[in-house]
């Protein structure tokens, strides 16, 4: 039997990493995991995010037990183990080695469209919520221990064109791409994670990705800082995105 492929897309929060996994868990050869190392954050930065009690109690916050468990057997024997994961939930004292035991990629999306949504669950996010701090640092360890940047894919993109996206993507990352990923049956997953009441409303709803629509709410006046740092590390990002000819 052929060497199992370990897909880990690192992404911040509101950026379709949900449904991407959805994409992901609809194709049939393929066994997902949702975001592993959210234990370890919770218990390394105090953070009180919602059901935070609750995760802790039932998953490991060990982070070299995770990456055991992500380099070890894929469950359900499947050919291909999808990794959502949370780049902010990767905290300084994690060391990076074992990411070469993975193909690793990453999805971005609008720092103004992250910010909103964002703050419709906590309504204060710093720029280390968002993740991209840390996914700057992600990113540019696997650049530099591979031969070619890795993949890249934005929100907008995906939404615009999911087809061509993940048709790149899956050529990336030394995948065939199936239709199957273009749509899934609505509801909860038993792989999602306990924190999905918090979060997953939209994405249980969902029975693909639907039509990109621009929002045009105003940024209010105390996320300006917030945004314009946030920018500026996506802007180094996005300049690696998977383009397609209609995205």
């Amino acid at each position: 039997m052929d060497a199992p492929v370990r897909i880990a897309m690192w992404s911040g929060p509101r950026t379709l990493s949900t449904a991407l996994m959805r994409s992901w868990g609809n194709r049939g050869d393929t066994a997902v995991v949702d975001e592993p190392f959210y234990a370890h954050y919770l218990r390394r930065s105090g953070s009180p995010h919602p059901g935070r009690d609750e995760i802790l109690a039932t998953y490991n916050d060990d982070w070299r037990a995770v990456v055991a468990q992500l380099c070890g057997p894929v469950p359900g024997r499947q050919r291909i183990w999808y990794q959502k994961h949370m780049t902010h939930h990767i905290t300084e004292d994690i060391d990076l080695e074992w990411l070469g035991q993975l193909r690793n990629c990453f999805l971005i999306r609008s720092p103004a469209e992250v910010i909103s949504s964002y703050a419709r669950v906590r309504a204060e996010p710093t720029l280390m919520d968002l993740g991209l701090p840390q996914q700057w640092r992600l990113f540019t360890f696997v650049r530099d221990h591979s031969a070619s940047p890795p993949p890249v894919i934005e929100a907008t993109d995906l939404l615009r064109a999911p087809e061509s996206v993940l048709q790149r993507l899956c050529a990336a990352l030394g995948v065939d791409f199936t239709p199957r990923m273009l749509a899934w049956p609505p509801g909860p997953r038993e792989t999602d994670g306990t924190w999905a009441r918090f979060w997953y409303d939209a994405v249980e709803r969902s029975t693909g990705f639907a039509p990109y629509r621009p929002q045009h709410e105003p940024m209010p006046a105390r996320f300006h800082e917030l945004l314009a740092a946030a920018e500026q590390i996506y802007g180094g990002l996005a300049a690696h995105r998977l383009r397609t000819v209609d995205a």
